[in-house]
């Protein structure tokens, strides 16, 4: 589930109703936001799937056994915090920073200054 889609799926995972949190992620992505969930109380659940037979692409769904967690909110409204102690941003909910500018906003206008 992509961030700038607040639309709250319910899925199963091993038997268990969650929160569908991302499809299609990889492993190294699951890690990251397993860790991450993890770390703010969050049970997270994982499901592989193979894509395609063909290239025997594997990609996973990860959820959360929480049903009322939604990834946006919880981004936008300051309540997921990383490791460092620092809220969770949505570059880095994307992996594009790891210390991310909690002014989120300020990132498009930066960048158009910085092409001119």
């Amino acid at each position: 589930m992509a961030i700038n889609n607040a639309k709250h799926i319910i899925g199963e995972i091993d038997g268990v109703r969650c929160t569908i949190v991302e499809t299609g992620a990889t492993l190294e992505r699951v890690a990251f936001l397993s860790d991450l969930l993890s770390f703010n109380n969050l049970e997270p659940k994982e499901l592989k799937e193979v894509s395609d037979i063909a290239d025997k692409e594997v990609k996973y769904t990860i959820g959360v056994t929480d049903l009322m967690f939604n990834p946006v909110f919880a981004i936008y409204e300051r309540q997921l915090k990383t490791k460092e102690g620092t809220f969770v941003t949505p570059g880095y909910w994307k992996q594009e920073c790891i210390e991310c500018d909690p002014r989120y906003w300020m990132r498009r206008k930066s960048a158009k200054k910085s092409q001119e």
